[in-house]
């Protein structure tokens, strides 16, 4: 686990707030100099605490997409099997989130399609493509209650995992 002190942590958030924050204005932010800032956020990328910056899409001002949960079940749960299917679904980017879990379901899918006609032809081509998959259960996201792009990193770190 990588340590953060209060100073690294500010630089966090105020990214998470404000991506396209310049370097002068992120130090001021964060009541550091330029240089200690700059150091201090190269750093959070070498360690690859920060995995890049990206611009947050309102993909409805564009097209109104299906979003469905799918539960999968796989038919065999050996080493190879569960290989199989993650390998799959790597390479299907209407897959947007893809979890292993524990308990009777063995992945949780999080599919974006333009309708549910073609979020069907997706499915059917998962299983024509011999994968594995035993079951599938399938629902539809009426209504978005919460969605929330940026994790609460503070309150998910422990006051230990910080240093002074």
């Amino acid at each position: 686990m990588i340590r953060l002190d209060d100073q690294d942590l500010k630089i966090l958030l105020t990214l998470q707030r404000e991506g396209r924050i310049t370097k002068v204005k992120l130090a001021e932010a964060v009541n550091l100099s330029p240089s200690p800032c700059w150091e201090r956020l190269k750093r959070l990328e070498d360690l690859g605490v920060i995995s890049g910056y990206h611009a947050h899409i309102n993909l409805e001002m564009l097209v109104k997409p299906t979003l469905v949960m799918t539960e999968v079940t796989l038919r065999h749960h050996q080493h190879e099997d569960f290989a199989i299917f993650e390998k799959a679904v790597q390479d299907i980017p209407e897959i947007v989130e893809c979890y292993a879990l524990g308990g009777g379901v063995d992945y949780m899918l999080k599919v974006l399609c333009r309708d549910v006609d073609a979020y069907q032809r997706l499915i059917d081509g998962l299983l024509i493509a011999g994968i594995g998959i035993d079951r599938y259960f399938t629902y539809i996201v009426t209504k978005k209650v919460k969605v929330t792009p940026v994790p609460p990193i503070d309150a998910l770190l422990d006051p230990p995992a910080r240093t002074r």
